[in-house]
């Protein structure tokens, strides 16, 4: 369903879907999901993260689910606050969820999706001395969670090397676009997944990483142009990333842009207590 209703204006490319369910270890246990279907064809689906939050796609044609979905999501979490993410396009989402006492939260951080046309695209960057790019191979899950894990220490990151065994075996995903930036050493420092809807024909990075000692010398640049080369040799025509867009965290935002990526629509957090 979610490559049927795609839009960049939409919350939900398949890759979101692929990496959100599978990179946490044990995360899929505090996940409940519906499905609304008619003739076998699913028109809207809800997914929860207990204890409270809700992450909802619905088709345009269907729109009258809403309060059925809502309904449903209030009866499986717990709370006490619930929550859920839209884009800020999303208007009959927010209708409703207006109509059920949620508010939109002014604060705090919020993503902003990105576009990129790949019809020309700059040329592939040039490494520092030593450092080279090349995708990830199917015995490489363990090394490849590491060097998610160290690109993400700021935040931390759960990321397993069984985690993202599983986030490989899952579709779409494509060893093409798991791109790595090893260092003379021979360490992973950098590294960039895409996701390809070949359906629509457009690829998503997520995510995207860096190792904090390593920053600075344009590795994230050169893995996400590497990527982009890589979705337009797939038959992609456009790519699309959803980094920070609040001036809390404005330094991914500032790199997609400077390479060619246009700002759109961004996301809006509602609650209700």
């Amino acid at each position: 369903m979610a490559q049927r209703a795609w839009s960049p204006e939409r919350r939900f490319h398949i890759g979101d879907i692929a990496w959100d369910w599978h990179s946490i270890p044990d995360a899929e246990s505090a996940f409940r999901v519906a499905l609304w279907q008619e003739n076998g064809v699913v028109l809207a689906w809800a997914w929860v993260e207990l204890p409270g939050h809700l992450e909802l796609l619905v088709d345009p044609a269907a729109t009258s689910l809403l309060p059925q979905l809502l309904g449903w999501f209030e009866t499986v979490a717990p709370g006490p606050t619930l929550s859920c993410l839209v884009m800020e396009t999303d208007r009959h989402e927010r209708a409703a969820l207006s109509e059920r006492g949620y508010t939109v939260q002014d604060t705090g951080p919020f993503f902003r999706r990105h576009t990129r046309d790949l019809s020309e695209l700059p040329a592939l960057s040039l490494l520092p001395d030593g450092f080279v790019i090349t995708p990830v191979a199917e015995d490489d899950a363990g090394r490849r969670a590491a060097a998610h894990r160290a690109g993400w220490s700021d935040f931390g990151s759960r990321v397993t090397a069984d985690s993202y065994r599983n986030v490989m075996a899952t579709y779409p995903y494509r060893a093409p676009t798991d791109l790595v930036v090893v260092a003379p050493d021979g360490g992973w420092v950098a590294s960039a997944l895409g996701w390809y809807d070949d359906l629509n024909r457009v690829g998503l990075v997520e995510p995207v990483s860096c190792a904090p000692a390593f920053r600075g010398k344009g590795l994230a640049k050169a893995v996400n142009i590497a990527l982009l080369h890589a979705f337009r040799s797939l038959g992609a025509t456009h790519a699309v990333i959803l980094p920070r867009g609040d001036q809390a965290y404005p330094v991914p935002a500032r790199l997609y842009q400077a390479i060619g990526y246009q700002p759109g629509p961004r996301t809006l957090l509602y609650t209700r207590h």
